[in-house]
């Protein structure tokens, strides 16, 4: 009995968080057949169509899966100014904070460009004229993004405090880079003060281990619901287009990524993937790379390796300005309307594209409902009809949650990346397989 017990304990916390959302697959779909089913099904089982509905769907599913990802999204502004304010602190010299910019930001325009071109040379190789009852009557009414210029002045925050109640990413990392250089040049008070901030951050992280803890419940309720709610008739007639974003994104995640980093760390790609696993199903459930940020922070330092220092400043900025998942969608997205309404667009069109939605990138960032506006900045830029995002958008929340698995995947890349090149990576926590599954463990009664 208890051999048995040490076994279930044992189960490793990404085995079950595939274990949840396995589970709410199949749930999702029971509660789908049942509450969209046929007439005879209806009249049958009309009061488990309502209990369902009203009980499970929108009433425990709903519940259990926006307090986990309230509850991730609750850590984000603290975990973020603590650990980016503990490892600025903590650098010798500030003036690496400009070389951790420098590498950072070039990664990640680099992956953008390189996820948007696969996407367009996949698309372009797929004929979506072919299929046929789609309807573009209903529009699609983007907000005005803003310029790059306004992007830059809003990063410098007039009331910090207002920042981090507003989740204004880009204001506090600036204002947490500004405070740790300042306690840096402090002297003792400074020192004094780390302290605080470093005992502070362990707290934090262990608060973070407690929710991922639970984070199997929390993806059993998001996918549920998702699977119990989801147009599969829109799925069934874009089934073209998103199997090539599908397919771009698998390309970029599983070839590119692994390729850049072997090619400059020299840092097994297998094991970079296997210990992303987790993450990926976090980012996957979520939808959101801000959400999944404190999960993401911890694999980048506790699985692989990666300095505080580097990874508190890498992983915030990727989780606001890397968009090489929504990119791969903006590439296909513009190939397919381009073809269902016949427009040809020319060598100069694609490349406006490339550029338009690597920039894009950084211009969005922080914007509600980035990926849609991005979109329709590239559309507008190569003379598409924006009303064409209305087509796509049955089935975007599938490659949504896809396309933030890949996100994710690629802010660790990067932090692992620009760590080793700074010399502040791991790589014996990297290349140990067990790294840091002790700490997903939580012991209630530990004296």
């Amino acid at each position: 009995m208890t051999n048995e017990l040490h076994n279930n304990k044992s189960l490793s916390l990404t085995s079950r968080i595939l274990i949840g959302l396995g589970l709410g697959l199949l749930v999702g779909s029971i509660f789908k057949w049942i509450i969209g089913g046929q007439d005879d099904v209806y009249i049958s089982l009309g009061f488990f169509d309502l209990a369902i509905k009203g009980f499970f769907v929108d009433g425990l599913l709903t519940i259990g899966g926006s307090i986990f990802v309230a509850s991730l999204k609750m850590l984000v502004v603290p975990l973020v100014f603590v650990s980016l304010v503990c490892g600025t602190c903590n650098l010798s010299d500030p003036s690496k904070l400009g070389r951790l910019g420098g590498k950072s930001i070039g990664l990640y325009l680099l992956t953008t460009a390189i996820a948007i071109s696969i996407a367009i040379s996949l698309a372009n190789l797929v004929s979506f004229d072919k299929i046929a009852g789609l309807q573009t009557s209903s529009e699609f009414v983007a907000k005005e993004a803003p310029s790059l210029a306004n992007v830059i002045i809003n990063m410098f925050p007039t009331n910090p405090i207002s920042a981090m109640a507003e989740g204004n990413m880009l204001q506090v990392i600036v204002f947490a880079l500004l405070f740790g250089i300042a306690m840096t040049l402090s002297g003792e008070p400074g020192k004094h003060l780390a302290k605080t901030f470093n005992n502070l951050n362990d707290v934090i992280l262990k608060l973070v281990t407690l929710l991922m803890n639970l984070a199997p419940i929390g993806v059993f309720c998001l996918i549920a619901k998702l699977f119990s709610s989801i147009d599969y008739a829109a799925i069934a007639e874009l089934v073209k287009y998103f199997f090539v974003v599908l397919l771009a994104l698998f390309i970029h995640a599983l070839i590119v990524y692994p390729t850049l980093l072997k090619t400059i760390t020299g840092l097994s790609p297998f094991t970079f993937l296997t210990k992303m696993k987790a993450n990926a199903l976090f980012a996957f459930s979520t939808s959101s790379s801000s959400a999944t940020m404190p999960v993401t922070l911890e694999t980048a330092t506790k699985k692989l390796g990666a300095n505080n220092s580097v990874a508190s400043f890498t992983v915030p900025l990727g989780a606001t300005i890397n968009m090489d998942g929504t990119a791969i969608m903006q590439g296909v997205a513009t190939v397919f309307i381009a073809q269902i309404f016949a427009v040809d667009l020319t060598t100069s069109d694609y490349l406006m594209v490339i550029l338009t939605a690597t920039l894009a990138s950084v211009g969005t960032a922080g914007v509600p409902g980035v990926g849609l506006i991005m979109l329709a900045m590239v559309l507008n830029q190569v003379g598409l009809p924006v009303e064409g995002i209305a087509i796509i958008m049955g089935v975007d929340r599938l490659l949504d949650m896809t396309r933030t698995a890949v996100n994710v995947t690629g802010d660790c890349m990067v932090t692992c990346i620009v760590a080793k090149t700074e010399g502040e990576l791991d790589e014996g926590i990297f290349n140990d397989k067990h790294a840091a599954e002790q700490l997903e463990e939580i012991h209630f009664n530990k004296k």
